[in-house]
């Protein structure tokens, strides 16, 4: 668990933003994480590994593929404005200062032993600063700026929804209904997650970013002076698999045809159980229609409810493993073992 104390001058400066080159990192980190991405990131991950590895100018963001568990918040500084382009974030990169570089790693590796692959940002700076902004600039031109009218589009939604909900019910309402495994006792706020840190926040700023690249990850960047960032899954990942990249091929989605593109959605989505609202959210629909699917699907027995405490959980029967493995074919793009 990652607990984090939230003071009420914290709470009440509580903001939404997003971050292109936080979807840079968090999908970087998604590859890392799995050999095999699951739907719907799987046409995505196949272009950004081939760029990976066809693209020269891309080596420099493979520290990112190499990172330590934690690391200095300055390789994915907090965004300084609620929509800042990427451009924006490489040019408050490149400009780091040396103080804050040297205090970050101070703060991350106490006993003074800097990972070979994070030194040169010690003994080189500004020169190690823009071979990763550059870096980044490449990557994100070839593996995500396709993509980036669809997702922007998506997360301009997700900010216009949690803005309304802050300004109607306050941030203590926001926090409470933000995530599946977020959970808020005030004073609170519980990252759910496989480790175990302590934080607190007074005097600072809490903002909230989300993120098409998350999968279900969340992360807090603590280094600011006077500001705790936490990030989150964003509704409208399936924009990923609906819309192609310029030039991707097109294929036929025998699933959708057979069942209809939103309860195919739904299927993939279960090979790992969910609840109703943590479908919602990956797919971009609303819980009402996420329900509508369900409702028809376990009709025809291709899907499963279970009770979890006071969760809800939703799975596949075989009939709908089979439906995803046979018909779904690769387009299905999940895995059990995700």
């Amino acid at each position: 668990m990652i607990r984090i104390e939230l003071d009420e001058p914290t709470l009440a400066r509580t903001r939404i933003a997003i971050s292109p080159l936080g979807e840079i990192v968090c999908g970087l980190f998604l590859l890392q994480r799995h050999p095999q991405v699951p739907w719907p990131y799987r046409e995505w991950a196949v272009r950004a590994r081939e760029v990976l590895r066809t693209v020269p100018a891309t080596e420099p963001v493979r520290i990112y593929l190499e990172m330590l568990p934690t690391y200095p918040d300055f390789l994915n500084p907090v965004p300084l404005s609620p929509a800042p382009t990427v451009t924006d974030q490489l040019d408050h990169l490149r400009a780091t200062p040396a103080e804050i570089v040297a205090a970050e790693m101070a703060r991350h590796f106490p006993g003074g032993e800097v990972p070979g692959l994070l030194r040169p940002f010690l003994d080189d700076r500004e020169g190690a600063l823009h071979r990763l902004a550059d870096g980044l600039a490449a990557y994100w031109d070839a593996a995500v700026a396709p993509y980036w009218p669809a997702m922007r589009s998506a997360l301009d939604e997700e900010v216009l929804l949690r803005a309304r909900a802050l300004a109607a019910d306050g941030p203590d309402a926001l926090l409470a209904r933000l995530h599946e495994r977020i959970r808020w006792e005030p004073p609170v706020l519980t990252l759910v997650k496989p480790m175990e840190y302590a934080y607190e926040a007074f005097g600072k700023r809490l903002l909230l970013v989300p993120l098409i690249f998350s999968r279900g990850a969340l992360s807090c960047s603590t280094d600011h002076p006077d500001v705790m960032m936490v990030t989150y899954q964003s509704r409208g990942a399936a924009v990923l698999a609906e819309r192609a990249a310029p030039g991707a091929p097109d294929t036929t989605d025998r699933l959708a045809v057979l069942v209809g593109r939103g309860r195919a959605a739904v299927l993939r989505a279960l090979v790992t159980p969910a609840t109703t609202t943590a479908l919602a959210t990956t797919l971009g629909l609303a819980p009402s229609t996420v329900s509508e699917h369900l409702a028809a699907l376990l009709t025809a027995g291709v899907v499963h409810r279970r009770r979890a405490g006071r969760r809800v959980l939703y799975g596949l029967e075989p009939a709908g493993v089979a439906l995803v493995s046979l018909i779904g074919g690769d387009s299905a793009g999940a895995e059990s073992g995700s």
